[in-house]
């Protein structure tokens, strides 16, 4: 998986995988203007959407529904240093659920790629390319 990231001008970002574009701005307070969501809502959003694929998959195969899944995912940002933490899924199912189908999808939501993701320290590496100057070549 790859994902580009092209900053458009002021706080505003452009992110483009297989042809989708997301962007991300900041709000005005920070300098920015407020037109797209910041990167750690987005963040939220990557949970929020992970979940709740995971939760209409266990619906739609048992045929108990087709669609109305909601997820609202909320997290607190904490410091020493910068995170964000005390992440918090809601599902909220379309239809009533036994206690069984309950616990199914919880085991369901828990095996989201983004939520197993956050469980396990990930490594990241950081390499910086800076740009080149321009080498003009020898007239011959």
């Amino acid at each position: 998986m790859e994902v580009k990231v092209t900053h458009t001008g002021k706080m505003k970002f452009s992110m483009q995988a297989r042809g989708h574009v997301i962007e991300t701005d900041q709000p005005v307070e920070v300098g920015g203007e407020d037109a797209a969501m910041t990167p750690p809502e987005i963040f939220l959003a990557a949970l929020g959407s992970c979940a709740a694929f995971y939760a209409a998959q266990y619906l739609v195969v048992r045929k108990l529904a087709e669609t109305g899944v909601e997820v609202i995912v909320d997290a607190q940002k904490l410091r020493d240093p910068a995170r964000l933490g005390n992440f918090t899924i809601q599902v909220k199912s379309p239809i009533p659920l036994t206690e069984e189908q309950t616990q199914g999808m919880h085991r369901a939501v828990h095996r989201c790629l983004i939520h197993q993701t956050m469980l396990q320290v990930p490594q990241i590496k950081i390499k910086i390319h800076a740009g080149q100057p321009e080498v003009l070549a020898a007239a011959g």
